[in-house]
């Protein structure tokens, strides 16, 4: 065991920290591995055991309390911008063919769609504009 280096041995800890930061997706796993990675250095540059474990600590509290706070943020916000069928939620579309509870065609974003009333008692005639609600499938719900 004397054979190897103190930075080999902060490697191999930062190697098994990895493991479960790709099984489980916690960063919290990256942020000691890559504490251990700066202990390894500490250890390469020839400072003692006492200062490795420091550094270690260190460099791990630092990137929690600084990444783990954006992360959150970040994962909390919604994006910036709506893409896909997101993004036809609210938008007008022009009725093609009547549109009611149990279907019809609208003209959306500048393709055809078939649409459905969101209020089953209700009719949409050709013509008319509506307001897109929800999007199931390849179905517009209009109001």
């Amino acid at each position: 065991m004397n054979d190897i280096d103190a930075w080999v041995w902060w490697l191999v800890g930062a190697a098994a920290l990895g493991i479960p930061l790709v099984v489980t997706a916690m960063p919290e796993f990256g942020m000691f591995a890559a504490g251990a990675v700066a202990a390894a250095v500490a250890a390469a540059l020839g400072f003692g055991a006492v200062t490795q474990v420091l550094v270690f600590v260190a460099v791990s509290v630092a990137l929690i309390a600084v990444v783990r706070p954006i992360a959150n943020r970040h994962r909390t916000q919604r994006p910036q911008f709506a893409s896909g069928v997101d993004a036809l939620r609210g938008k007008q579309a022009v009725v093609l063919e009547r549109v009611d509870g149990s279907g019809g065609r609208v003209k959306l974003a500048g393709e055809v769609w078939s649409a459905r009333a969101l209020d089953t008692d209700r009719a949409y005639e050709v013509g008319q504009e509506v307001d897109v609600v929800e999007i199931e499938g390849a179905t517009a719900i209009v109001i």
